[in-house]
């Protein structure tokens, strides 16, 4: 079976990367979310997201992993935490992998991650399949065990997906109230500017009127009252 062909098969099973040898399944996915940049803002990250969940949904994968739900407690991860490797065993264990499964995937990774880099890949597959053999590891078993922890960790991403869609919807809906109520608190403060401009024409006009008594007694009269009466403030100039 030719590379092209073998990853089309399992392409499904793969985080696609740049490969130094070329290993790498020779058919990229499409990516279905990009990542926002970095510097971005909460709104464009928002409007980013939600634009993406409004795209037309890409034709099935058939060699995809399923859309699963993983069937025990999944750990929450708290706005702004990034997932480590305590919350990957959770999910394991929310997907009913063995904690030996685990830890033979891991100690997998860990021969491979001790090898030079410039190791032959065929010398470092030789290497680790004896090392496994050494501690009676099936190399099938390898794969079925770590198989299973990518489907459980593309179940994690898909739940995280649902409840970030979830949150987005209450988040939207509770935005749309607050925008409401601003738009009636608006309303409110224009009327009552509105209403105290009408309360200062109204007392001026008013004002006017009282005023003509004042000026019919004069002003040094009006001066003598204000002057003696305990009722009356003289006005600040």
């Amino acid at each position: 079976m030719s590379k092209k062909s073998l990853g089309s098969t399992v392409l499904g099973w793969f985080v696609v990367r740049e490969e130094e040898e070329g290993d790498a399944p020779a058919e990229a996915p499409e990516e279905a979310n990009e990542e926002a940049p970095p510097d971005a803002s909460p709104e464009e990250v928002i409007q980013k997201y939600a634009a993406q969940k409004k795209a037309p949904p890409p034709p099935p994968d058939e060699s995809a992993p399923p859309s699963l739900r993983l069937p025990g407690a999944v750990p929450p991860v708290s706005a702004g935490a990034t997932p480590d490797a305590k919350v990957f065993a959770k999910v394991y264990e929310a997907a009913q992998i063995s904690a030996e499964e685990q830890a033979s995937v891991e100690k997998t990774l860990t021969l491979l991650e001790s090898l030079p880099k410039d190791t032959p890949k065929e010398v470092r597959r030789q290497i680790v399949e004896a090392s496994l053999r050494a501690f009676n590891i099936p190399v099938d078993e390898i794969i079925e065990a770590s198989a299973q922890e990518i489907q459980a960790l593309e179940a994690y991403i898909q739940q995280g997906e649902r409840h970030t869609q979830s949150l987005l919807a209450d988040a939207g809906a509770q935005i749309e109230k607050l925008s409401q109520r601003i738009l009636e608190v608006k309303k409110l403060m224009e009327l009552q500017i509105r209403t105290q401009q009408g309360v200062v024409r109204s007392s001026n006009d008013q004002k006017l009127r009282i005023q003509s008594v004042l000026e019919f007694f004069g002003q040094e009269a009006v001066a003598r009252v204000v002057k003696a009466s305990p009722k009356l403030v003289e006005p600040k100039k």
